[in-house]
């Protein structure tokens, strides 16, 4: 038995009380929630909670189950629990379970009523909407509102008029699913109300420019060979422009919870910028060698595209031992080229690479990646700021893999890209296929400027790399540059220190020398950074992260000076509502 979110008038009343008590929830009134709370009427959020349903796109009228792990961590406070679907097209709001377009509280409540307050339980897996559900017993009709939705389960204070924690769900509402052809060689427009399905590689050339409305999932085949994989390449364009409430998905088309590192190849995007390679253009690695797969030349403005709010998933498909396409990937894009609010989750080789080049990136995430997340080669020479990288149990390489070029150590121009206000997250455990995998790694005569870098709990350690001989001497040259570190627990479980010394080879031990004294190993006290499917990234206060340590960005119109702090996130979270963390096994039915 289904029913309609438009017509919804189910009234939770004792009995959804006392479903929700089973949980551990506990209701209490005004005068209790005002003893809990005290003085501290600011308070904020110790517990995580996730929300996913059992499919990312229905069509109209389909069954939608949701589901919800709550772990309270001992968080004392008393919330009003909110529940909604937006449909984010137009922004309207259906609150549950009522249905009604004002808001009300998990138990029917509204403003006349009064909400009712909780103590927060735990709980796993719990069905919320569907069969037996805490929330409605009975499954939702998808509407027949195309686009992307969103459900969103709120945590608000005790009055019910501040929002202080949220967890988000987004899926699509399509008519049908449509395959994309092999060759785009014509302008194309990607609307949100269809599920597109990329079987193969998927070229964009001959002066095509593909454009991706906000809300648009596209979904790759594994299997397939050569892998699935969405190439630009030096003679196309993508335009994939979503927004915070909209981002453009680009995913397995595997069920959720069986979705796996490698279903699907990625995101290629090619140019004609300057590479080091002495024929001055190469073949992307990862696909059959081709005139589509060349990238490189002579004209470091080269326009890729625009990618904002899009996420891509479980990509990084195998194509030949040591040889997998990346979740992104930018072979000599230039400066024109557009690149920020970008996540990679769960890919099987790199999370964000760059082959040459001199395109800029900002607020980058990346989830649960196997090699490294920040990998770059063959000259590039672009400029990264605001990125969270976050390794789990199921292990990943490197933070920063930097490399000049493999073939000739000393290519020019050499890779010397700018690097501030990243963080590394780990979950202390040996590399997924490296013994060292350090949060930065450098070698082959990389060079560049690295600075504003926390790194918890990561890998091997915090700086680490190989032909130590140059980076010797780029040091004494000054084309490498570290300042403004902070780690801790980084290595731990193969006997690192938490001591400067300890955490840093040989090479780079000069910096702490020459003056750069903000190299520091100190509790790093954020949130709740190893909470893997509801991170917080945000200081705690007192928190080392604001100590006048960090490093000003360069005033040169890209990076944002304004960021007066180390790590990739001061006290806003600028990964709320776009990002998804979920672990895949947390999930699983």
């Amino acid at each position: 038995m289904r029913i309609t979110i438009a017509t919804l008038v189910v009234c939770l009343g004792a009995a959804s009380a006392q479903s929700f008590a089973q949980t551990g929830f506990s209701e209490v009134n005004a005068e209790e929630a005002q003893a809990l709370v005290g003085n501290n009427v600011n308070y904020d959020a110790r517990a995580a909670m996730y929300i996913w349903a059992d499919r990312i796109s229905y069509q109209p009228g389909q069954a939608l189950t949701l589901r919800m792990t709550m772990k309270s961590n001992d968080d004392p406070y008393p919330y009003t629990v909110v529940a909604y679907r937006q449909n984010n097209q137009d922004g309207v709001k259906t609150y549950l379970p009522k249905g009604t377009s004002e808001p009300t509280d998990i138990f029917g409540n509204g403003v006349e009523q009064g909400f009712r307050a909780v103590k927060l339980g735990s709980f796993a897996k719990a069905v919320m909407v569907g069969a037996n559900g805490l929330l409605l017993n009975q499954a939702l009709s998808v509407p027949n509102e195309l686009g992307m939705h969103t459900i969103v389960v709120q945590l608000r204070d005790y009055t019910g008029t501040r929002i202080i924690k949220s967890a988000y769900f987004k899926f699509g509402v399509v008519s049908a699913t449509e395959d994309l052809p092999s060759v785009i060689s014509a302008n194309r427009y990607l609307t949100n109300d269809k599920l597109y399905r990329i079987n193969g590689i998927v070229q964009v050339r001959g002066g095509a420019t593909l454009s991706i409305q906000p809300g648009t999932l596209l979904v790759g085949t594994p299997g397939s060979q050569p892998p699935s994989v969405l190439l630009i390449t030096n003679t196309g364009r993508l335009d994939a422009i979503g927004t915070q409430a909209r981002p453009i998905i680009m995913t397995s088309s595997q069920p959720i919870g069986s979705r796996q590192r490698g279903d699907w190849g990625g995101l290629i995007m090619l140019g004609k910028a300057i590479v080091n390679d002495p024929g001055g253009a190469l073949n992307i690695e990862g696909l059959p060698d081709s005139p589509d797969t060349m990238y490189g030349g002579t004209n470091d403005d080269h326009d890729c595209g625009a990618l904002r709010y899009l996420r891509v998933e479980f990509a990084g498909a195998l194509l030949r031992p040591n040889e997998e396409t990346n979740s992104f990937t930018w072979g000599a894009c230039g400066k024109l080229t557009q690149s920020s609010y970008l996540q990679a989750h769960y890919g099987l080789d790199d999370a964000f690479e760059w082959f040459g080049g001199s395109n800029d990136a900002k607020y980058l995430v990346g989830t649960y990646t196997a090699d490294d997340y920040l990998d770059f080669q063959i000259g590039y020479r672009g400029r990264v700021q605001h990125a969270i990288m976050v390794a789990n149990a199921d292990r990943s390489n490197r933070g920063i893999e930097g490399d000049n070029y493999e073939r000739d150590f000393a290519a020019t121009p050499a890779s010397k890209p700018q690097m501030y206000n990243l963080t590394f997250a780990g979950s202390d455990s040996d590399g997924f296929d490296e013994t060292d995998a350090a949060a930065i790694y450098l070698r082959r005569g990389a060079q560049g400027t690295f600075n504003n870098i926390l790194a918890y709990n990561w890998g091997t350690g915090t700086v680490s790399g190989a032909n130590t001989d140059l980076l010797t001497a780029a040091i004494g040259n000054k084309t490498l540059s570290m300042d403004g570190l902070l780690f801790f627990d980084n290595g731990k479980h193969s006997g690192k220190a938490n001591t400067v010394a300890a955490q840093l080879i040989a090479a780079v031990a000069p910096l702490v020398g020459n003056g750069l004294r903000n190299f520091h190993a100190q509790d790093v006290k954020l949130r709740r950074p190893l909470e893997y499917s509801d991170p917080d990234f945000r200081p705690q206060p007192g928190s080392p992260v604001f100590s006048a340590r960090w490093i000003q960005p360069p005033d040169d119109g890209f990076f944002d000076q304004w960021a007066t702090w180390i790590g990739g996130m001061g006290l806003v979270n600028w990964t709320e509502e776009w990002t998804t963390f979920l672990q895949e096994e947390d999930i699983k039915p």
